[in-house]
């Protein structure tokens, strides 16, 4: 984390308690249908008891600014380019400034940073040029860094999640967004994190379907060091976002079990 001020503080504690974060990407609208975020105003305010910050683009972030008051806003400052039909895959592309990111009230900003990736020559520079603009705006930077692009978690393996985070780290990200290696165990992991010199969240990718299954690995990342997560389709998408916001919280902030977290799940809708 860059040296310390005032305004940087207070826009890192927005996301940070005691050290720990759950984050709620909700910024999937430019990369894939989203049927389950047609009420956005309504689930952040349905989670938002168990939730830190959110990850939002530029129109959600100016439409639900009452919604979100209060909460950590990440800015998402890329546009994610998959391929399609004939067109290749170009990872991401920075669409807004710092600036815009304070225009909406930020308190971070977010960018993809791809390693081994055919653009990532120009990805590499995008991400600089953020940190470089968020230095003197006292912006937390969180470089979310993936091998070879998002999606294709057989790439996530030990070797390119180590350097995909030591590149977002050397770049000057604030806080590192990853995923947890495949087949990768809690001393695996907490090798990665103990090399980085800056907090690591771990992401959640595409929801698994698997509530047991998602939840143990939040708590294999959290045992491991990690700083928090950044957990987005696993949440909007399942039957019950709150219920899923409140078990991943507990497990964060309360270092539940993997038992308790499942626990929280079959409480009555409501509670």
């Amino acid at each position: 984390m860059m040296e310390e001020n005032n305004i940087f503080r207070h826009n890192w504690d927005k996301f940070f308690k005691n050290g720990k974060t759950v984050i709620l990407p909700i910024d999937h609208g430019t990369v894939i249908p989203v049927p389950e975020l047609n009420n956005p105003g309504q689930l952040i305010e349905n989670v938002s008891p168990f939730v830190d910050g959110f990850v939002v683009n530029f129109g959600l972030a100016r439409a639900f600014s009452e919604q979100l008051e209060g909460k950590g806003i990440c800015f998402r400052t890329d546009v994610y380019k998959p391929s399609f039909k004939s067109n290749p895959d170009h990872g991401s592309y920075r669409s807004y400034t710092a600036e815009d990111a304070l225009s909406v009230g930020s308190n971070a900003v977010m960018n993809m940073c791809y390693t081994n990736h055919q653009s990532e020559d120009r990805i590499y520079r995008e991400c600089a040029s953020l940190v470089s603009e968020c230095i003197d705006l006292e912006l937390p930077v969180i470089i979310e860094s993936l091998p070879f692009g998002i999606g294709k978690p057989n790439d996530y393996t030990l070797e390119n999640i180590s350097f995909a985070v030591r590149m977002a780290a050397e770049l000057g990200a604030d806080v590192i967004k990853t995923a947890f290696p495949i087949d990768a165990s809690i001393n695996d992991f907490r090798k990665i994190i103990d090399s980085s010199f800056v907090p690591v969240v771990v992401l959640g990718g595409a929801a698994m379907g698997d509530d047991k299954a998602l939840l143990k690995m939040v708590k294999m990342s959290m045992d491991s060091g990690a700083s928090g997560i950044a957990v987005g389709r696993n949440v909007w998408q399942h039957e019950n976002p709150t219920l899923m916001a409140k078990s991943l919280h507990a497990i964060v902030h309360d270092d539940a079990s993997l038992d308790q977290a499942l626990g929280i799940l079959e409480e009555p809708k409501g509670k």
